[in-house]
């Protein structure tokens, strides 16, 4: 996936010349912490954030920690494992890729989430992405169309310890209905629009960020909320994403 960079538009949208105030933590996704590989014990997990997450905007002090926190190179293959800390994406079998770690703490700002919501990811990949809304948000459900892939996330999540984030395999198009209403929705696979059964699950001022395809032929990436007047929407960047495949590719959206 590649990423036409454009950090002013996320400030923009998000007023950062008026900080949000601090928040409580979220409930402690434990496994990931310093004992287990967390900031104090790595410097290219500090110098990603430093060269490349603040030097492009990101300034949301819960993204960065979390993006020091959790260990990128547990997500990828064991022959990529020394290439984890580039800012690019990565190869993770079945014909998809770990998302470049800008792309992730750019999505995961957007959310803006303070430490109490109920998030639903849909496209888990390699479980890096879930791993860092894990550090961010209450709860964190998270499906993935690749059972493969879905198998291999939910072991390496549990493995470092996120009892917070809860896999299933299966298609994304219709949601998880019984953990409904979500704060957050986060489509990392793009739609040809954005599927009516998740704009049903999203909760009143609740989010919902997605790339979609546009006429032109590329993609954009959208942040919808949900207001007592309906639906606002905004587009916020270009982007480029894998295509969302199961049922949103059967009737378009």
């Amino acid at each position: 996936m590649r990423l036409r960079r454009a950090a002013s538009a996320l400030c923009a949208i998000l007023a950062c010349s008026s900080p949000r105030p601090p928040s409580q933590p979220a409930p402690a996704a434990t496994g990931a912490g310093d004992d287990a590989g967390g900031p104090a014990a790595s410097p290219e997990r500090e110098r990603l954030v430093r060269e490349f997450l603040e030097k492009q905007g990101i300034t949301d002090a819960r993204v960065l920690r979390a993006m020091r926190k959790v260990p990128r190179e547990a997500f990828v293959p064991a022959d990529l494992r020394a290439r984890a800390y580039e800012d690019n994406p990565l190869p993770i079998g079945e014909g998809q890729t770990i998302s470049q770690p800008y792309i992730v703490a750019f999505m995961s700002e957007l959310a803006a989430l303070d430490g109490h919501e109920r998030v639903l990811e849909i496209g888990t990949g390699s479980g890096y992405q879930a791993a860092i809304l894990g550090e961010l948000a209450r709860e964190v459900y998270t499906i993935e169309i690749v059972e493969p892939l879905a198998r291999r996330a939910e072991a390496t999540l549990r493995r470092l310890g996120y009892q917070n984030v809860h896999v299933r395999a299966g298609d994304g198009y219709r949601g998880w209905p019984d953990k409904a209403p979500f704060d957050v929705i986060l489509l990392t696979a793009a739609p040809p629009a954005v599927p009516k059964p998740l704009l049903d699950q999203l909760a009143l001022e609740g989010r919902l960020i997605a790339p979609v395809d546009v006429p032109s032929g590329e993609q954009e990436l959208v942040l919808i909320t949900r207001t007592a007047k309906g639906l606002e929407r905004r587009s916020v960047l270009p982007v480029r994403f894998v295509p969302m495949t199961g049922e949103a590719q059967k009737d378009g959206g």
